[in-house]
């Protein structure tokens, strides 16, 4: 009786064990996002929606005082497009030589403009981030003509830096200044691991330059990382498909329910976050190739 008992309280252990070890084992996701054409499309339709993402702020007269400042020169600026075939269209001319009342929309259609309008914004504003930050840090002002962002403006009427932070294009108080530096710290962007307070790349400078404008408009903290998430998105598709598609297997979440302000962390918006992201969903055979569309990387 004794031995029987031993035996069934062996079979027991090794039972439980081998529970223990299944347990342990790690789980592969069972995918979400089914990878068709239909699925594809209608992700892609959450980051970049074809209705666009609009933000509470207006053109006004940004594109004529840039013309007048010469961080923009015109015809520069409008040859750059026909030369790429996606001329400016007849409401981006408006936009760019007569200034306009319309509120800021970015869509699939204009985002190639938005990112070269804005870039020159963020490049040529006077601010702080400019002349105190990181742009400052290796070699002060000199230095700061090597990055991307300053020595690849080529739309300029002469030397890019003679407009460096020259020109009151936005004015913001102490307040809305300290709201910018803090927001566009925490903001990232795929191309590398530097935040938007270091705008090295014309993508950092364009987004500092929509987020000044729109602290300039009282905009909320929230609503100028939900501004990022989205004209990031646009700028970036490729990266955010993957962080939508990960979001939506690994949390189950839809691209507009994630938080703002966690999707543009160094863990996920940065080129290191990226990486982690694509072999992530490598891992679980997600990797699919978002639908093409327009756009540009600027100038």
């Amino acid at each position: 009786m004794t031995k029987i008992r031993i035996l069934i309280a062996i079979i027991l252990l090794s039972v439980i064990t081998n529970i223990i070890l299944i347990l342990k084992l790690p789980k592969k996701v069972t995918p979400i996002a089914i990878k068709s054409k239909e699925n594809n499309n209608q992700l892609f339709e959450e980051i970049n929606p074809t209705g666009g993402f609009e933000i509470n702020a207006r053109f006004n007269n940004l594109g004529p005082m840039m013309i007048a400042s010469g961080i923009i020169d015109k015809d520069k600026f409008i040859n750059i497009y026909e030369k790429s075939n996606q001329p400016l269209t007849e409401d981006q001319v408006k936009i760019l030589v007569f200034g306009s009342d319309e509120k800021i929309k970015i869509t699939r259609e204009n985002s190639y403009f938005l990112l070269n309008f804005f870039w020159a914004v963020g490049l040529n504003n006077k601010s702080k981030i400019l002349d105190e930050g990181d742009m400052m840090k290796y070699g002060g002002l000199k230095g700061a003509g090597d990055f991307a962002s300053t020595g690849g403006w080529s739309l300029a009427s002469g030397n890019t830096m003679n407009y460096y932070s020259k020109a009151s294009l936005i004015t913001l108080t102490l307040e809305q200044e300290k709201l910018v530096e803090e927001v566009s710290s925490n903001i990232f962007r795929p191309c590398c691991n530097n935040s938007t307070a270091f705008p090295d790349c014309n993508h950092g400078m364009a987004l500092l330059g929509v987020l000044q404008l729109m602290a300039g408009n009282g905009a909320s903290e929230g609503e100028m990382y939900e501004a990022g998430k989205y004209f990031n998105a646009f700028w970036f598709p490729g990266n955010y498909y993957d962080l939508a598609m990960y979001f939506k297997n690994k949390e189950n979440l839809n691209f507009t329910d994630i938080d703002a302000k966690l999707l543009l962390s160094k863990d996920y918006s940065s080129a290191s976050g990226s990486r982690n992201i694509k072999t992530w969903l490598s891992q679980q055979g997600l990797v699919a190739e978002p639908p093409k569309t327009g756009g540009g990387c600027g100038v």
